[in-house]
């Protein structure tokens, strides 16, 4: 009887420890800075603003291109929370479509934008 609680025990030892080992690194990877974050915090500095909705599979898809990077997009919700009407500050841009990308120059894209696109338009530099 005593061998089986002592096997017990060092079988909950061991993943205690694996369980804090998963957990620690997990930790150390969401530190790391994302592949694009310069490339996002550029966009934003050069007067790119991309406007979107939480309901919108396009803008999802773009923000997904970004990864952990997207939390730097120059981003601003358009809808509402009830997700039936639009917020001012997009319907003062007359942003008619989602996502809707407006630039320095004024000039206006709308649909999910490739990211070489992206940084021909705002000549920011995209990591290789």
């Amino acid at each position: 009887m005593k061998k089986n609680n002592t096997k017990s025990i060092i079988v909950i030892v061991i993943v205690v420890i694996l369980a804090f080992a998963g957990i620690y690194t997990l930790a150390i990877q969401n530190n790391k800075p994302g592949k694009l974050d310069d490339f996002a915090k550029c966009l934003q500095k050069q007067g790119a603003t991309f406007y979107g909705a939480f309901w919108c599979p396009h803008c999802k898809e773009q923000k997904a291109e970004f990864g952990k990077s997207a939390k730097y997009l120059p981003y601003v919700e358009c809808s509402t929370a009830d997700s039936n009407g639009q917020l001012p500050v997009c319907t003062n841009q007359k942003i008619e479509s989602y996502p809707t990308w407006i630039f320095a120059d004024g000039s206006k894209q709308t649909g999910k934008i490739e990211l070489q696109d992206l940084a021909d338009k705002t000549s920011c530099e995209l990591p290789k």
